[in-house]
């Protein structure tokens, strides 16, 4: 057994799973996500999910353990939601936001103006004396971590002093620099 997809989902209360033809919908306070299935049967039992798989082929385990975090992942978001927090470290580095409009400064000639989608909310904090902070927020797992991803790409942290953005708690590889 897949020793993820063993494990059953437990339903809090204020969320509704609809089960329809290899396709999931969960809503609760926060949003709706939905998703399809293929080759795992969903069984509702009171307040849990259970997945079971078909055969003991490998695309099956893989499939077994991958719905199980995504169902899992879904019902988490839209009953509590998902955030990520990027860090802008560097001297000038800046970042501000005007609704879904993100504005960075980070060291270019010119400053990204990035529109971020409307299920995600964005956050700016900047205090006097520390890093800039993006706060993302979303009922969708998936798209937080996608828009995260995407203004990292924008300057990612380089290993000598450190400075891009980065996720907050993230260690990076620091290398020694020339020695005279």
């Amino acid at each position: 057994m897949s020793r993820i997809g063993k494990n059953p989902v437990v339903i809090p209360a204020g969320v509704t799973v609809e089960l329809k033809d290899n396709h999931i919908t969960v809503k609760g306070k926060l949003g709706e996500l939905s998703q399809d299935i293929t080759g795992i049967t969903v069984k509702q039992e009171d307040n849990t999910l259970v997945l079971e798989r078909s055969d003991e082929s490998k695309a099956q385990k893989s499939a077994h353990g991958l719905y199980r975090a995504l169902i899992n992942n879904m019902v988490v978001g839209v009953s509590t939601g998902w955030s990520k927090d990027l860090e802008l470290v560097g001297v000038g580095y800046r970042a501000s936001n005007q609704g879904q409009r993100l504005d960075l400064a980070l060291g270019f000639s010119h400053n990204i103006i990035f529109d971020i989608a409307p299920e995600v909310k964005v956050e700016t904090i900047t205090e006097k004396g520390k890093n800039p902070i993006i706060k993302l927020t979303s009922h969708d797992k998936q798209l937080v971590g996608h828009v995260a991803a995407k203004i990292r790409s924008f300057r990612k942290p380089e290993p000598y002093k450190g400075k891009g953005v980065k996720f907050v708690g993230e260690l990076l590889r620091r290398k020694a620099g020339k020695t005279a």
